[in-house]
């Protein structure tokens, strides 16, 4: 049973558990999903509770905060949502979601599926690519000390899940590592629309950024 209450107090936890978060994965990006997820959850069968639920809570305790640990941000949760004392079936579901939505969990077989999961996964890759993803980007890229560019490092369109997880690539190689990838990656009709004046926008913000970095413009 849908339940206002509880996603008032979900989102009021995010929103103060998320204060000093880095740019990209602050309430801010919450919020951006959230209402994404709902968005495309009106054309699609999911149960809207769980959606709001898994995208609020998605990047409780991201695993890159967190010293790579894949179990923290479900973990953590769970916790809250077992303190709420949510129904086990409602907590294993958005627990499950958190912990199979990533884009690096497409390195390998998807073992769990749900009309929920596809509506909150979207909703992420949404908010990866575009302007705001753009945005994120570069601001995640400067946090961890990134170069721009570096045109004598290409991207790794082959790498492994454990290579996504530990590179320091040029930020400008994540654009063909990941970001341009999401558009073809989206579940539903929604999404599939959305994305794609947001993938057109990144590659014309690249157009742009190698004539300026070559001077041409």
């Amino acid at each position: 049973m849908y339940s206002q209450q509880l996603i008032d107090k979900t989102a009021a936890y995010v929103q103060q558990t998320l204060q000093q978060a880095e740019g990209g994965h602050d309430w801010w990006h919450i919020l951006r999903v959230w209402n994404n997820a709902k968005h495309i959850a009106q054309t699609e069968p999911a149960d809207l509770m769980v959606v709001e639920l898994a995208a609020l809570l998605h990047d409780i305790a991201d695993s890159k905060f967190h010293n790579g640990d894949e179990e923290i941000g479900p973990l953590t949760a769970v916790a809250f949502l077992k303190r709420e004392q949510v129904d086990d079936a409602v907590v294993e579901h958005v627990a499950q979601i958190i912990r199979h939505m990533s884009f690096k969990s497409s390195f390998a077989e998807q073992v769990f599926h749900s009309p929920e999961l596809a509506v909150v996964q979207d909703a992420d890759r949404l908010d990866a690519i575009g302007a705001i993803g753009i945005a994120r980007a570069f601001n995640y890229g400067g946090f961890k000390g990134r170069e721009l560019h570096n045109p004598t490092l290409p991207p790794n369109l082959q790498m492994s899940k454990e290579e996504y997880k530990k590179t320091t690539a040029p930020t400008i190689n994540h654009f063909y590592e990941k970001l341009l990838l999401l558009k073809d990656k989206m579940n539903t009709p929604t999404a599939r629309r959305m994305a794609e004046q947001r993938h057109e926008y990144m590659h014309t913000f690249l157009e742009q950024f190698y004539a300026e970095w070559e001077g041409l413009r």
